[in-house]
């Protein structure tokens, strides 16, 4: 087992649990967005009237959580796989996670209006 400070769910288990919700809630989010987006005469107001609904945001804020943590997790397990010095993979992983992180920040400012 690879013990790693960098890792998220701190074993294979939880990480594979991770990547498992994580992907249901993505899934569950573009079915309901592309169900609306087939089922609605979509423009502005329709879209933002959907966008005002704190059920909405909550669950676009989910989706965007999920976003991340199943990105973090996927590319923690590239990068340990095939970046094998401790130093470059360190480097990289950094990298992506500021990234990651300054996109989740970034989408919570768009969602809630900050």
């Amino acid at each position: 087992m690879v013990n790693s400070v960098t890792n998220l769910g701190r074993s294979g288990v939880y990480d594979w649990l991770i990547q498992r919700v994580t992907a249901y809630v993505l899934a569950l989010y573009t079915i309901f967005l592309l169900g609306f987006l087939l089922t609605s005469d979509v423009n502005y107001d329709t879209w933002n009237a959907l966008f005002n609904q704190t059920w909405f945001r909550i669950f676009t804020l989910m989706a965007l959580l999920s976003i991340g943590a199943h990105a973090w997790v996927g590319l923690w397990t590239v990068t340990t796989d095939y970046i094998k010095a401790m130093g470059p993979r360190f480097v990289v992983q950094a990298a992506c996670g500021l990234t990651m992180f300054v996109y989740v920040v970034w989408g919570i400012q768009i969602l809630w209006g900050l």
